[in-house]
């Protein structure tokens, strides 16, 4: 039977997978000798009170980037998926393959917004193409997924961030081809408006996708997160990462029954 008791939210990292629920976090991480570590806490923002259309998904992915002072604050030996130097790199590279495409004269300005918005995706691809990083991912899904369900889970899970890029992608194009034409001293403005309008616009697709999983729409926008997750972003997990999961489920379950603060 499906457990509808709480939406989890997860992040791999390369050494282990945070788990975190409404009101909380659970973190395990494997050390190179073998140890198991465990930590969690309570949230310190939590966006649950945001209701605002245009806010709300801005707001969800600021609490799951407000948890990581907290884990490394505890867990200092947690590798998160973004430090590594060459993503750092695929970052800087990004950012410079986008302006060099929206300075293009061989591009319209659809196409343009379109290179762009996949450049800026390049990190990301680059941070999962980490065997280890990609097999806790896979952990994080089926552990995830095993418990909302009530069944043994695969490794792509229907909410995984990915299924983002499509409705990303999309916004991210119009909303910027629409900066494009404002005058040239609000422009920079009017790109980052943009870019926050895309992200809530996503977002909001993103949730109907997830209410409606069978509609011919919501398929086809998932299908590209779907390709990601299953050839790129996740493999299948040893059952060593497996236990490293599910440790950081119950960490995170532990304080959410037992709610407090």
């Amino acid at each position: 039977m499906p457990n509808d008791e709480l939406r989890l939210g997860g992040m791999a990292l390369a050494n282990g997978v945070l788990v975190h629920g409404p009101n909380a976090w659970g973190c395990a991480i494997r050390h190179p000798d073998g140890r198991l570590e465990v930590a969690s806490g309570f949230k310190r923002y939590r966006a649950a009170g945001v209701t605002n259309v245009l806010l709300r998904g801005p707001a969800r992915l600021a609490e799951a980037i407000a948890l990581l002072p907290s884990v490394r604050g505890r867990m200092p030996e947690a590798k998160l998926p973004f430090e590594r130097p060459r993503v750092l790199t695929a970052m800087v590279g990004g950012a410079a393959v986008a302006q060099v495409a929206r300075g293009s004269r061989r591009l319209g300005p659809a196409a343009q917004e379109l290179v762009a918005a996949l450049a800026s995706l390049a990190p990301a691809v680059l941070a999962l193409r980490s065997p280890d990083l990609a097999a806790y991912h896979g952990a994080e899904h089926i552990t995830i997924g095993t418990y909302e369900h009530g069944e043994a889970r695969e490794k792509e899970h229907e909410r995984c961030g990915s299924h983002l890029v499509g409705p990303l992608l999309g916004t991210l194009a119009i909303g910027n081809v629409l900066a494009a034409r404002a005058p040239v001293q609000f422009r920079l403005a009017a790109r980052g408006l943009a870019s926050l309008g895309a992200l809530a616009a996503s977002t909001e697709i993103f949730s109907w996708m997830v209410r409606n999983p069978d509609h011919p729409v919501s398929r086809a926008l998932a299908r590209p997160g779907h390709e990601i997750q299953h050839r790129l972003a996740t493999a299948e997990p040893t059952p060593e990462q497996l236990e490293v999961a599910e440790a950081a489920l119950a960490a995170c379950l532990e304080l959410e029954h037992g709610h407090t603060a």
